[in-house]
């Protein structure tokens, strides 16, 4: 089988959405654009990390004064619309890849899917060729605007699941959880 690289060069709509009770949740990003519709499923922690990720990006372009004064200052629009159903996947989320283009005044992200292989960076051309059955791929294109209103929309998303213990940190269900700091004792 060989790799699917699904490319969104003019993207409507990237969000980050989830299904699912808090603690039992699970997360999906979503694109689409004239080029299509695609969903992939990711942890939570990884949206936590591309969000951070995202914003830094954002500090060092404003920053270094790489992008337009125009691109900017474009208002963000937050969008609370659900995920759209049924969520096919295309893919679980393994490494991902965030890039500036100055040419075109973009952030592309590469989300390159999970291999049986051992890989901690995005496959390069020379190394797919090589490979049977390299892992599948979502390139996408991304105004500021578009980066700011995902990373909104992904900051309350974490931020909805279980509260976290007072004591040790750790998320507390619906029952409550055995707390180490209480030795065990529920709390």
């Amino acid at each position: 089988m060989s790799r699917m690289v699904y490319h969104h060069e003019s993207v409507d709509r990237f969000i980050v959405g989830t299904v699912g009770a808090p603690g039992e949740r699970e997360f999906f990003l979503q694109v689409q654009s004239l080029d299509g519709f695609h969903s992939v499923a990711i942890e939570k922690s990884q949206v936590d990390a591309l969000s951070q990720r995202l914003r830094e990006l954002l500090r060092e372009v404003r920053r270094g004064k790489l992008a337009s004064l125009d691109e900017l200052s474009l208002p963000s629009t937050r969008d609370n619309a659900p995920l759209e159903f049924p969520i096919d996947e295309e893919f679980t989320v393994g490494v991902i890849g965030i890039t500036w283009d100055s040419e075109i005044q973009r952030v592309t992200i590469d989300i390159q899917g999970i291999s049986e292989l051992p890989v901690d960076d995005l496959l390069t051309d020379e190394e797919i060729e090589l490979l049977e059955d390299a892992p599948d791929l979502l390139r996408l294109r991304l105004r500021i605007n578009q980066v700011r209103s995902f990373c909104d929309r992904a900051d309350s998303i974490i931020s909805a699941g279980r509260q976290p213990c007072p004591f040790c940190g750790l998320p507390i269900n619906v029952d409550g959880h055995l707390c180490p700091r209480a030795n065990g004792y529920r709390r």
